[in-house]
């Protein structure tokens, strides 16, 4: 059993949170901006509600976030009341938002400045891996600290991996990104071509995921997509965030992403009709207008 801190408690962070308490059976003190969200989340799963992440941080052996980009990890990394503040030596800050390779090495650099450890952590699973505790998590740091962290990042995760050192593992999210921009837009326009051919698109679902282009997409998008359901699942909004951290990782490391860049641009139509907050499969709605 750890003292652990967990800011951030939105749609991803409520449910690790709530894993890290009840299957890791860790003591949890969590922040959230929504003072309110942090004290539903104490009374559903028991633990305390810290005013500010300094105060969630103090005495902790681990403290986790989960924000939204990299102003709100500096946010509630940094300054008088950041939870940097407050860690103890040889504490673990494990930092589960998908952010920049960059922020992830500032804070990485300022941690081990202050006698503490940072680990770039970010997820894959979206809500469905969050509530079920299946999320796989890739990271960045250093081996040591990461050795003591990953039996504590189990109890929301079914696979977790040190991909290098500061920043692997956002770089290997951007990664993860970019395959499945690509991979959605490519389903989308096959479900299109089959329903202009005349064919039945679940048959054609259905026979072809048990062939070579079967996907993660398309066993779980591919029926919703088909119904033109799209209020669930990872927005278009949080996308197009994730793409422009890739998008500006590329131009800093010469990476060639054309088709990255053009589903960006597809998704950004998609926000002009008033689908920001739609699941990232609703690209199939432009070919369909």
């Amino acid at each position: 059993m750890a003292e652990v801190a967990f800011l951030g408690l939105g749609v991803m962070g409520y449910p690790m949170a709530g894993h890290l308490k009840a299957r890791g059976g860790h003591r949890l003190h969590v922040y959230n901006r929504t003072t309110a969200k942090a004290a539903q989340w104490a009374a559903e799963c028991g633990g305390r509600v810290a005013t500010s992440p300094r105060e969630a941080a103090e005495g902790c052996d681990l403290v986790f976030a989960c924000v939204g980009d990299d102003d709100d990890l500096r946010a509630v990394a940094l300054g008088p009341d950041g939870a940097f503040a407050g860690m103890k030596p040889g504490a673990i800050f494990v930092d589960n938002t998908t952010a920049s390779a960059q922020a992830a090495r500032e804070l990485h650099a300022e941690a081990a400045r202050r006698g503490a450890h940072f680990i770039d952590a970010p997820v894959s699973g979206g809500q469905a891996g969050a509530r079920d505790g299946a999320l796989t998590v890739m990271c960045g740091g250093d081996p040591e600290p990461y050795a003591r962290a990953e039996p504590v990042i189990a109890a929301y995760a079914r696979a977790c991996r040190l991909m290098g050192g500061p920043g692997a593992g956002q770089l290997t999210k951007m990664v993860n990104q970019i395959c499945i921009a690509g991979m959605v837009q490519a389903l989308a326009e096959g479900l299109q071509f089959a329903d202009k051919a005349g064919l039945d698109a679940a048959a054609v679902v259905e026979v072809i995921s048990k062939g070579a282009a079967q996907s993660w997409q398309m066993d779980n998008r591919s029926k919703t997509m088909i119904a033109g359901e799209f209020d669930f699942g990872f927005a278009v909004d949080w996308m197009r965030k994730d793409l422009a951290i890739c998008l500006a990782e590329a131009r800093r490391n010469g990476a060639h992403l054309p088709t990255t860049a053009l589903v960006d641009q597809f998704y950004s139509q998609v926000q002009r009709i008033g689908g920001g907050r739609w699941d990232s499969s609703s690209l199939i709605a432009l070919l369909r207008k």
